[in-house]
């Protein structure tokens, strides 16, 4: 099984690697549509999406844009959802950073010069070259402040990848043999059962917390925690009694949560 990783700069042609790679290992594709489709099923409403613009590229960071902490949670409950099933290419999102330390996973970067990333937008767009250029800092600005606000790091850092592949020297063919030749090695391809469970216990986690944030309710003091399937434990303080209720009432009412032990108390303040 493989499970790859492929992020982007804007006009290198990655989108259509991650597509041959996909079709060549015969596993699932996950870019915005299908990341879409499952962030739906775990739990986003579906309001804050349908109001944003489908044909945009990438209407899932706009979704970061409007609620970025629920965004970050939620988007971390999809990547991990996705990893527990062992394999695919997951195009974006921060899924190298949140998988580091899956070793199921094989990170890949598709780096183009900014030249060869006109080039590509302008033909593809059919744009002018300041039009291009302009597209070009736009999204790296995004992507920038996007894994600065939710990792703290640097998204072209090559540390985090596997794979840091020059389109420029060696071309799209080439690229996608490579990493078709290291994702069928045996050491990407060997993954441990245990490591699939981890993936699926951290998705309903990061679940949770984001249904959490979109209801309001401060979790800065509060430790959440799913130490087996179906199974809940949260622990702290909130500063209201609505908190304390509503994430009860939250955690209790999830369809794939059968136990919460709670032992959230309510914050008083000096001199009550």
């Amino acid at each position: 099984m493989a499970l790859i990783t492929i992020t982007q700069s804007l006009g290198s042609g990655d989108a259509d690697i991650a597509a041959r790679v996909a079709k060549e290992l015969d596993i699932e594709l996950f870019n915005d549509n299908k990341l879409k489709e499952i962030a739906l099923e775990i739990g986003v409403h579906s309001d804050d999406l349908k109001r944003l613009d489908e044909k945009a590229p990438s209407f899932l960071d706009r979704f970061f844009s409007t609620k970025p902490a629920a965004y970050v949670e939620y988007m971390e409950a999809v990547i991990y959802e996705i990893s527990q099933r062992g394999q695919g290419v997951i195009f974006g999102h921060g899924s190298p950073i949140l998988l580091q330390n899956f070793d199921c996973a094989l990170h890949v970067f598709i780096h183009a010069s900014d030249s060869k990333r006109m080039d590509h937008l302008m033909k593809q767009q059919s744009i002018d070259r300041k039009a291009a250029e302009s597209l070009i800092r736009k999204n790296d600005g995004h992507k920038k402040g996007f894994y600065r606000y939710a990792f703290n790091l640097e998204w072209q850092d090559p540390a985090l990848y596997d794979l840091y592949i020059n389109i420029d020297k060696i071309g799209s063919e080439s690229a996608i043999k490579l990493i078709l030749d290291v994702a069928n090695s045996d050491e990407v391809k060997a993954c441990s059962l245990t490591a699939l469970e981890t993936m699926a216990l951290m998705s309903q986690k990061r679940k949770l917390r984001a249904r959490l944030l979109e209801n309001q309710i401060d979790i800065s003091m509060i430790n959440l925690d799913v130490p087996e399937k179906n199974v809940v434990t949260v622990s702290g303080f909130t500063y209201s009694e609505r908190d304390q209720n509503l994430l009860n009432e939250i955690l209790n009412s999830d369809p794939d949560v059968s136990t919460v032990r709670s032992e959230v108390a309510l914050m008083r303040h000096i001199g009550e």
